[in-house]
């Protein structure tokens, strides 16, 4: 497995998650359980990302912005959240809030898939990308 494979299994369960959050309704367990599942995986994935694959990216002229870039989107994507959790899971605020998590965080795993990997794939090595990808699954499984 490669880091880009690795990273793409993690953002399609973000993806899962972050869509069957805007479809809860209410203070109910159900939006309770999916905010908290979704808050740790993102956290952690960002986290992780920043540290296996976003590190090496920010030494290479070809990968150096798009690295910046993305760590700053993560930045934003935890600012969400909190914003998330300092609002009243019944109010209609909540829900306004989660959908622009929803569409950030869509936006921001389409442009690393994209655009990002792309790059990475002329700035990293096949043994990078394989050692990367073990470093990055060890530390989030």
């Amino acid at each position: 497995m490669n880091i880009f494979e690795a990273l793409r299994h993690d953002h399609d369960k973000q993806r899962k998650l972050v869509d069957a959050l805007i479809q809860t309704h209410g203070d109910t367990t159900e939006r309770h359980k999916l905010m908290d599942e979704l808050k740790t995986e993102l956290e952690d994935h960002a986290k992780f990302e920043e540290r296996y694959f976003y590190n090496p990216l920010m030494f290479d002229d070809l990968t150096h912005e798009k690295a910046r870039h993305s760590v700053a989107e993560h930045h934003e994507i935890d600012e969400l959240i909190e914003q998330l959790e300092d609002t009243e899971m019944s109010s209609s605020a909540w829900l306004v809030a989660a959908k622009k998590l929803h569409h950030l965080v869509h936006h921001h795993l389409s442009e690393e898939e994209h655009e990002v990997f792309q790059l990475a794939g002329k700035a990293l090595t096949e043994g990078q990308k394989e050692s990367l990808a073990d470093q990055y699954n060890d530390a989030m499984h």
